[in-house]
């Protein structure tokens, strides 16, 4: 698959400018120039893969049209979200953005933007939170691994990507809801939690579905935060279920440039939500474990501020800011 994934989004946004969206769910109203698809993270990670399957379900129902994906990854995404609104705002540059990223980093205080500069235009979905142990563990349900940390305070291990992340924060969430104190352990990525998780190293992991999907023959699941039990883990409950309101995981969406109009934004908010009611789409996101949402600008003001107060008080768990 080339690189060609950012034109498409350009062109979307002025000839979406005068279609409403009741009639653009009837039919792709295609672009009239292209767009570029800024990335803050390399090639290959979640964020990629969600944009290639978003250049694919855009190049089908618009065949002229090219969306090219530029990537300028560096500090956690902080690079790019840095430098986004110096992009021209002429509707013709998208930026893919995240959650808890854009709350957590201005409040860690290492980066060049605060999270009022990111003007966030759709969220189309999240990876869910998810707890995991080897399929070797002793623990084979939820209670079970609770019981046992309880027990033993301090004891039990958890692995994670990244310190001061969004499984980080996960982890400190799982604590503090259930009344128990285990350790994380943070490793450099996925891969490497994984070889410990797999290899039986570590008590466990607070991950993300995709991981549990493509581990299920090594890790037994133990619960996962969603709205609903996860259609290829139908066994494992949900926080709900276990008593705790927790539906959450690393989002991502798309921004625009603040100088962007806001009848652009929409626009392309809408484009957004169409591609996100396609069966492809959809058949593509639940191989993958990713969950679609579909956040609007209608809904965007109340769903930032439910999430940046939600993330907020994860970061003073993980005492982001704090001088030692």
């Amino acid at each position: 698959m080339n690189i060609t994934i950012a034109r498409g989004l350009a062109t979307l946004v002025l000839a979406c400018a005068a279609t409403p969206f009741a009639v653009m769910a009837q039919g792709a109203q295609c672009p009239d120039k292209n767009v570029l698809y800024w990335q803050a993270f390399p090639p290959g990670g979640e964020s990629d893969l969600s944009a290639r399957h978003q250049q694919m379900v855009l190049k089908k129902k618009c065949a002229a049209v090219e969306t090219i994906i530029q990537y300028k990854a560096g500090a956690g995404g902080g690079l790019m979200w840095s430098q986004m609104n110096q992009l021209p705002g002429d509707g013709a540059n998208v930026v893919g953005i995240n959650l808890p990223h854009i709350v957590f980093q201005p409040i860690e205080g290492e980066v060049q933007y605060k999270t009022a500069d990111v003007t966030p235009v759709y969220w189309f979905h999240y990876t869910p939170d998810i707890l995991v142990v080897p399929v070797a563990s002793p623990y084979k349900t939820f209670a079970e691994f609770i019981a046992a940390a309880k027990k033993a305070p301090g004891t039990m291990n958890l692995g994670g990507s990244g310190l001061n992340s969004a499984n980080h924060a996960a982890h400190e969430r799982l604590n503090a809801a259930f009344g128990i104190k285990s350790t994380y352990v943070p490793y450099k990525g996925t891969g490497d939690m994984a070889l410990a998780v797999v290899g039986n190293q570590i008590d466990g992991a607070v991950t993300y579905t995709p991981f549990a999907i493509n581990n299920k023959t090594k890790v037994r699941a133990l619960a996962v935060a969603m709205e609903k039990r996860h259609p290829l883990m139908p066994e494992v409950p949900t926080f709900r279920e276990l008593g705790v309101d927790w539906v959450d995981g690393a989002y991502r969406g798309i921004g625009m440039p603040k100088s962007t109009t806001p009848e652009a934004r929409r626009k392309m908010g809408e484009l957004w939500g169409q591609l996100n009611t396609d069966a492809e789409m959809k058949e593509l996101a639940g191989k993958n474990g990713f969950e679609l949402v579909n956040i609007g600008p209608d809904q965007m003001d109340a769903f930032m501020a439910e999430k940046t107060k939600l993330y907020t008080e994860g970061a003073a768990r993980l005492k982001l800011g704090v001088k030692k």
